[in-house]
């Protein structure tokens, strides 16, 4: 991981603040096979907790749990550095780690619940063809929120120009504009992609044995795996997906061959190159 970390590329945004997505993804497993995972009755399941570093798509936080640990349990346990920002789905808003990520400087985005109760104390204007429709410091109201977090929020509504969609996010950060905001939570979505492509690629779903290790070693295995992908990437400034790359490891799982070599699309023949031999199509 450090040495991902000194190779990966920047993420998409001008400020330099480090930026988390975090979520959390559910692996079903057989209850009959591994009972030690039960989730429901007739079901079992554990469940893959990552905060995702949005430079380099790198997974800097991973925990393992049984599949019914509630998603902010785990996160609460996690210390991002300071001056960081995470972002998450509505799954992961509570008052009290909010709370937790302000007192250690850290900033959040997330879409705001429906029946959350709170009062508007100032509005900002916004920019026109950027989406955003409102812009507003609020606090909350209800007795429960406000032991939890005392302090304002920043509540930006946005419209998605394509899904007209609409979207309502919070955060504790008042200084950068809100089209900002909205972009912040639009990153989320490589976390997304992150699960889809280990579950596809790195075999993850289906496991060699049935004991909790057996489990967990295959899994922290994947995450090794895909570092190691990752560092190879960004070290030979490799154009290929790591899907490519992949598929040309297991290709070349047994031959003695160096590494450059095989992420290195050779030249085609230049203009000069004599053709290669050719068949006739029919016998004189």
């Amino acid at each position: 991981m450090g040495r991902c970390r000194e190779h990966a590329p920047r993420h998409g945004f001008r400020f330099k603040n480090k930026l988390y997505a975090v979520d959390a993804s559910t692996i079903d497993l057989c209850l009959a096979v591994f009972p030690w995972a039960t989730f429901r009755r007739t079901k079992a399941a554990i469940k893959l907790h990552v905060g995702l570093d949005e430079a380099g798509h790198l997974p800097s936080f991973v925990s393992v749990t049984e599949g019914k640990t509630a998603d902010v349990t785990v996160v609460r346990t996690w210390i991002f550095p300071a001056g960081s920002v995470v972002v998450a789905d509505r799954a992961y808003m509570d008052f009290k780690w909010f709370h937790q990520l302000q007192a250690q400087g850290v900033t959040f985005v997330t879409r705001l619940k429906r029946g959350v109760r709170y009062r508007v104390t100032d509005t900002h204007g916004v920019r026109r063809g950027t989406g955003v429709i409102s812009d507003e410091t609020i606090e909350l109201t209800s007795a429960r929120g406000r032991k939890a977090y005392a302090a304002p929020l920043r509540r930006v509504v946005y419209k998605d120009p394509v899904t007209k969609n609409r979207y309502v996010f919070v955060t504790n950060n008042m200084t950068w504009v809100a089209k900002t905001i909205a972009d912040i939570y639009k990153s989320r979505w490589q976390i997304e992609l992150f699960f889809k492509w280990i579950k596809q690629h790195l075999k993850v779903k289906r496991f060699v044995g049935r004991s909790k290790n057996a489990v967990m070693t295959q899994l922290w295995v994947a995450m090794c795996m895909y570092l190691l992908l990752a560092y190879l990437k960004f070290v030979m400034r490799v154009s290929w997906s790591l899907h490519r790359m992949l598929q040309v490891l297991q290709l070349n799982v047994f031959e003695r061959r160096l590494l450059q070599e095989l992420f290195t699309t050779p030249s085609p023949p230049g203009p000069s190159s004599p053709p290669g031999p050719q068949l006739p199509l029919m016998w004189a």
